[in-house]
């Protein structure tokens, strides 16, 4: 199994997990959280995979990634109400969900030998599309428009980390690694430790 299969299968494991936890939330039924698992966790790869023109999409390639999804759905909807606190759980596990994905989007654009603005845009675009339309689908504020926590910010952090180490000639796991690592760092220190950019406020016009 290549590197990129095993950061492909991570991600949708655990953004599968995320997005049966929002389903859980809001008291879907079966085929809900199925769907809202299988959408979080495939959704920013599809995107990826549609922008690069690759062919076939990963998941339509090896529907493993679907039954990885399905099997995660109904494990958390048996199981979803043991848990203390699914909110707490949602987002820390998105935030390693977020680290994985982030590092496999620029190593499929790396493979694919693109530049490094294109890699950067792969990473972003597999780490956050997924749970962007997940928070939409069911009608909450998604977690990267939260207002002041880094999370495209983490994902283009790590994202150009990759991107950097591909360019100096670096092994490709060390720059992935570095990738994920990034990415998870800064996005726990924005939950755990208040991290966050700085936030536009309005003054009242000048008369």
């Amino acid at each position: 199994m290549s590197l990129i299969n095993l950061l492909d299968y991570g991600s949708v494991l655990i953004f599968a997990i995320t997005g049966a936890l929002v389903a859980s939330r809001a008291q879907l039924d079966l085929v809900g959280f199925a769907f809202i698992a299988s959408l979080t966790a495939l959704g920013g790869g599809t995107i990826r995979d549609l922008l690069l023109d690759r062919n076939p999409i990963f998941w339509i390639d090896n529907p493993t990634y679907l039954a990885v999804a399905g099997a995660a759905a109904l494990a958390v909807f048996f199981s979803a109400h043991l848990l203390e606190s699914r909110y707490r759980t949602l987002i820390w596990l998105d935030s390693f969900a977020l680290a994985i994905a982030v590092a496999a989007g620029a190593a499929v654009a790396i493979g694919q030998d693109q530049s490094a603005v294109i890699v950067i845009l792969m990473g972003m675009i597999t780490g956050c599309m997924g749970g962007l339309m997940r928070d939409v689908v069911v009608g909450q504020v998604p977690l990267i428009l939260k207002q002041g926590e880094l999370y495209a910010t983490a994902a283009f952090a790590g994202a150009a980390a990759a991107a950097t180490g591909r360019h100096f000639g670096l092994d490709p796991l060390l720059s992935l690694s570095a990738c994920a690592l990034i990415s998870w760092i800064l996005r726990a220190g924005s939950l755990a430790l208040g991290w966050h950019l700085p936030v536009y406020k309005s003054t009242p016009p000048k008369v």
